[in-house]
């Protein structure tokens, strides 16, 4: 019956092939307790290959490439079954596919571990936070703005689109997809030349600014890696001088409120930078901000270098596996 046909077991891989998350790949692990959701397909592949190989394979630029084009339909694509099997692949022996699942599994496994490790950290931080500043609440505590605890709030801007040798420099250009899931901002889809930054150079940020997102997606919260800009449906708060963590989790803590603020009233999501300034945050005395922040610095030091490991760790597999697929590095020699 259906339900049985979408039944998942281990080393079953998974594909989104329409929706938001179209193109995304995983593979299932010891388990089998899940069903396919609509809009997902299953690949169970044959007993003497390698599944693990094979969800490398779709994971790749070459089989995302098509994936692009053989999806149908604008806005949220959709790629049909038949195109699905259409889809060319490299077969090498079982030897092959186990060496390269030899190279690229640690890399895979070193990447989600570090993930759950931020994760666990911000986990950490939260708490600490709220033990801090909700369950020890006290009359020292005062009812301030977002704008009076910040020495600036600054709202981004972008640089002429039409100008090209404004782009393709290093300076980050935060826009709101390079905030989802990131407590930094340590890669960005786009980055400004010296020319791009010079014509706003009022908008270059200083590394540990908090970028919120007000408009469009209202909530997002992320620490600035290095100096940055952003584009104009971000707010950025420079914290006060050893309140950087303490002002983030402030900040994370209003996530909710800032969103249902940005889409009260209107189809387009937004709050702009006088309404985000306004928001009420209830401080305990400064020098309790400072000693919070000191003991939530290992945490935020911690995840800061755990992404920047995952993105080295990624370029190192993105560069390796489509040589090793290809056979331009040779797995057997």
């Amino acid at each position: 019956d259906s339900l049985t046909r979408s039944k998942l077991f281990k080393d079953d891989i998974i594909l989104s092939y329409t929706g938001s998350k179209y193109g995304d790949v995983t593979i299932m692990p010891e388990n089998d307790k899940y069903h396919l959701a609509p809009n997902v397909a299953k690949v169970t592949v044959n007993e003497n290959e390698n599944p693990y190989f094979y969800y490398l394979l779709m994971t790749s630029s070459e089989f995302q490439w098509y994936l692009k084009n053989y999806g149908v339909g604008t806005g949220q694509p959709t790629i049909p079954m038949k195109n699905i099997r259409r889809i060319p692949v490299s077969h090498p022996s079982l030897e092959v596919q186990n060496k390269i699942v030899d190279i690229i599994k640690p890399i895979n496994e070193k990447i989600v571990q570090n993930q759950e490790i931020n994760h666990h950290l911000l986990e950490q931080a939260i708490s600490i936070h709220k033990e801090y500043c909700i369950s020890k609440a006290d009359s020292s505590f005062t009812n301030v703005t977002i704008k009076s605890l910040s020495n600036d709030v600054i709202t981004g801007k972008t640089p002429s689109t039409k100008i090209k040798e404004y782009y393709g420099g290093e300076l980050p250009f935060i826009t709101i997809p390079d905030m989802h899931g990131k407590v930094y901002c340590v890669e960005t889809a786009r980055y400004l030349t010296p020319l791009g930054e010079k014509s706003q150079a009022n908008k270059t940020l200083p590394a540990n600014s908090i970028a919120v997102s007000c408009i469009a997606t209202p909530g997002l919260v992320s620490f600035l890696d290095r100096a940055s800009q952003t584009n104009q449906q971000i707010n950025t708060v420079l914290p006060q001088e050893n309140q950087e963590y303490y002002m983030y989790l402030e900040l994370l803590s209003k996530s909710q409120l800032i969103d249902e603020l940005g889409s009260s009233g209107s189809t387009t999501h937004n709050l702009n930078k006088g309404q985000f300034e306004k928001i009420t945050i209830i401080a305990p005395p400064v020098e309790s901000r400072i000693k919070l922040n000191n003991l939530l610095k290992p945490l935020f030091e911690k995840i800061r270098l755990n992404q920047r490991e995952i993105i080295r760790l990624q370029q190192i597999r993105d560069i390796l596996l489509p040589k090793l697929m290809s056979g331009e590095i040779s797995v057997i020699d």
